[in-house]
């Protein structure tokens, strides 16, 4: 590993953030629990590792690699979920060839939890996705692409829950409005409803209805757009909802060496986090819980 790359991971692992005012040192370590999120974006079909002539991401990156560290994580705290925030397809010839049956298999085999639909998941257009979905032993979650009209209807869930530990966790996902990146005819009669009235709608159910103590929101929005503010992005999600504690976001290749903290529409603190793209960095972010469930979060970047 590089000098400059260790000193870049090692800093990430210290972005220590207190969720709601409460500090980690404040808590009881006897009956502390911990919840570790992992987690990818855009890999776009990278499946094996960068050669060691590959410039800055050489030597980095590859499925078996994710897969051993994944392995080690989960052997450390079982309590953990593993997240994909699109763009799984398009890439490598690997999806020329397969049509995205071996990125399925392969996310299958590292038992992924959950995942949301990028624009480039739509490259094979609607019915190549749709026909890959046997392969995928694990759920594609999307809150505003409504699929009623098309054979992914029943197929793609609004949100999900899991239990871990006595606490609860909802994920919800999130899509970029396809217009404009992806052709109508590869979409169909997808709907693309507005990001930021579902992401309330849905933070308030999971929070409200379904009683969780962690919501997620899994988006393929985009970190930011400094040169177009009002289009939807991570930050503007976080500042316009209250009930979000973690937005895992993608589509814009963003790497973040820890997550970013932003307030919330009641001023509370929302993590965003994005780790570029082509699996060579994974995303870490242990919650911890308190006996009166208050949390707390440490964010790290792992090379890949």
């Amino acid at each position: 590993m590089k000098r400059r790359d260790f000193l870049q991971q090692t800093a990430a692992s210290t972005a220590l953030i207190g969720l709601g005012g409460l500090t980690l040192s404040s808590f009881n370590s006897t009956t502390q629990k911990k919840i570790t999120i992992l987690h990818t974006n855009d890999v776009h079909s990278h499946i094996d590792p960068f050669g060691p002539d590959d410039g800055r991401n050489a030597n980095k990156g590859g499925v078996a690699r994710r897969a051993s560290l994944v392995e080690s994580i989960r052997k450390e705290n079982p309590n953990t979920l593993l997240l994909d925030a699109g763009d799984i397809f398009q890439g490598t010839p690997y999806f020329n060839y397969y049509g995205g049956e071996l990125e399925f298999k392969l996310m299958s085999m590292l038992k992924y939890d959950a995942a949301t639909i990028g624009n480039h998941d739509f490259d094979n257009g609607i019915d190549g996705l749709y026909a890959q979905l046997p392969h995928a032993k694990f759920d594609f979650i999307s809150a505003n692409y409504d699929f009623s009209n098309t054979n992914l209807n029943t197929h793609v869930k609004p949100y999900k829950t899991f239990v871990k530990d006595g606490i609860k966790i909802g994920i919800f996902g999130l899509g970029i409005e396809l217009d404009g990146l992806v052709t109508k005819d590869l979409y169909k009669e997808t709907v693309y409803l507005n990001p930021t009235e579902i992401a309330q709608d849905m933070s308030r159910i999971l929070k409200e209805e379904e009683h969780c103590d962690l919501v997620i929101c899994l988006s393929h929005l985009g970190y930011n757009y400094r040169n177009n503010p009002d289009k939807p992005s991570d930050l503007t999600l976080a500042r316009a909802t209250k009930d979000i504690d973690l937005i895992i976001g993608g589509h814009t290749h963003t790497f973040l060496p820890k997550p970013t903290i932003e307030k919330n529409s009641v001023d509370k603190n929302v993590l965003v986090n994005q780790v570029g793209c082509y699996g060579l960095y994974l995303g870490k972010i242990d919650f911890f819980f308190d006996s009166d469930k208050n949390k707390s979060a440490d964010g790290t970047t792992i090379i890949v």
